[in-house]
């Protein structure tokens, strides 16, 4: 029975998430040339092709596609052995914030990494406003955060971008003939600029039928039918509906949600926790990529 090398599976992996070898020997800190010899091993190994031509670029085969699938558990299973077999493993307390609207989303899909990865790890979550968040961020109170906010002064990655939406109730009746009651965040609030923007490019009459200081208030307003506001899709739930083009709304634009991490560590933890999200979670769209976005400001 043959033995499959960890190293060139991790390989495979990387050449898999970034689609192309020269991604994957930047991220390996290997040569190109390296990256293309460790696949043609792997093939003799397996003999099997694990790559075909298309054009300029190099596919996955269907056998490609199967070895990556058990490369991704074989690798879970050894990383997880090393650090069992570690004396060293760091252990400590982390603060994590998160905005209301995607702790039931985003936010289980991180602490459930973290979990995972550093057992050791004492969580400590805060769940409130992304302009608070990143205000506590930046004080030092919390280690990272997930936020809607762009801080180009901040290390972090796009978590996920989502979808905005005009949402109601899913018993609201909508009258294009009337002016649109909203419901609304105070300031200061990305939503309630993109809602505002977009009815002012429309050139659609409003009024502000509620205002609430936060999500809570904010879901209970529309599920009581005041109005509709609009959010991430995030936000929606079986009881509410989306509102689109044949209701006469106008397109919003998309909403990334961000990791940050604090930029006066003295903790390696925080380092490590960060690093290990992005590499396990595959982030690999830096936030200053979005810096100008609509969205992100």
């Amino acid at each position: 029975m043959k033995n499959l090398d960890i190293d060139l599976l991790r390989t495979l992996v990387a050449v898999a998430q970034e689609q192309t070898f020269s991604g994957a020997a930047l991220g390996l800190h290997k040569t190109q040339s390296a990256v293309t010899q460790q696949m043609q091993r792997l093939e003799d190994l397996v003999d099997l092709p694990l790559f075909e031509k298309q054009g300029r670029n190099k596919l996955l085969t269907t056998h490609g596609r199967k070895l990556v699938a058990y490369a991704r558990h074989m690798l879970a299973i050894n990383d997880e052995a090393v650090r069992a077999m570690q004396d060293g493993q760091l252990e400590g307390e982390l603060r994590l914030g998160s905005p209301h609207d995607v702790a039931d989303t985003i936010l289980p899909a991180v602490l459930t990494q973290i979990a995972r990865w550093s057992p050791r790890v004492r969580l400590e979550i805060r769940v409130d406003r992304s302009p608070t968040l990143m205000t506590a961020l930046r004080a030092g109170d919390l280690d990272l955060t997930i936020s809607t906010r762009f801080d180009q002064r901040l290390e972090g990655v796009v978590l996920r971008t989502s979808p905005t939406a005009w949402i109601g109730s899913a018993s609201y009746l909508h009258d294009v003939s009337a002016p649109l009651p909203l419901v609304l965040a105070d300031e200061p609030s990305i939503f309630r600029r993109i809602a505002l923007n977009a009815l002012e490019q429309a050139r659609l009459p409003w009024h502000t039928n509620y205002v609430a200081p936060n999500l809570v208030g904010i879901r209970a307003a529309v599920r009581a039918g005041l109005g509709i506001t609009a959010r991430s899709v995030e936000f929606l739930s079986p009881d509410m509906r989306v509102l689109g083009e044949k209701d006469g709304m106008p397109a919003l634009p998309d909403v990334t949600y961000f990791l940050w991490i604090r930029d006066d560590l003295i903790n390696p933890l925080i380092r490590h926790v960060y690093d290990m999200l992005i590499a396990q979670m595959g982030l690999n769209e830096p936030a200053a990529a979005q810096a100008g976005s609509p969205a992100s400001e």
